[in-house]
């Protein structure tokens, strides 16, 4: 029983630092939908650079993509839990009534193991999704810097 309650715990965390990481991908879609917006304001005084625009779409379609992953995560990692939580009732329900029941608390801890597995394999996908929109987002900085030197 102090298996399935370790991994519960590794489940846990993992649920909490994805939904950390849905939160702010959550806040940078906002922010950048704001910029967007007061950009097509006509009463707004400043306009955003084309190129800065079009690199804001490129981001807000990333952050997107990674919204959805880290929804779908969270759902494979909720399951997971309740996996583990059925492996622990199911070893003393096995115990306590039949020894015909050994069979239930294995194919659940198996379950269970194999939606973290999914679900930790899932986000290395999606922090591989923030690396990558990241280094978009520095390579346009990079780019609007040397255009400054230049013109300096």
């Amino acid at each position: 029983m102090i298996t399935p309650a370790l991994l519960l715990s590794a489940t846990g965390t993992f649920i909490l630092s994805t939904s950390t990481r849905l939160g702010r991908c959550i806040d940078r879609i906002r922010k950048i939908s704001d910029l967007l917006e007061n950009d097509f304001d006509p009463t707004h005084e400043t306009r955003i650079n084309p190129d800065r625009k079009q690199m804001l779409l490129g981001q807000v379609e990333i952050l997107g993509r990674r919204a959805r992953l880290l929804i779908q995560v969270m759902q494979v990692l909720y399951l997971a839990a309740a996996m583990f939580v059925g492996t622990s009732v199911s070893i003393g329900i096995a115990s306590v009534f039949l020894k015909r029941l050994s069979w239930m608390p294995i194919t659940m801890g198996l379950g269970g193991a194999c939606f973290l597995a999914y679900g930790t394999f899932r986000l290395i996908f999606e922090a591989r999704m923030s690396a990558q929109g990241l280094h978009w987002e520095i390579e346009f900085m990079e780019r609007g810097a040397e255009k400054h030197q230049e013109s300096a």
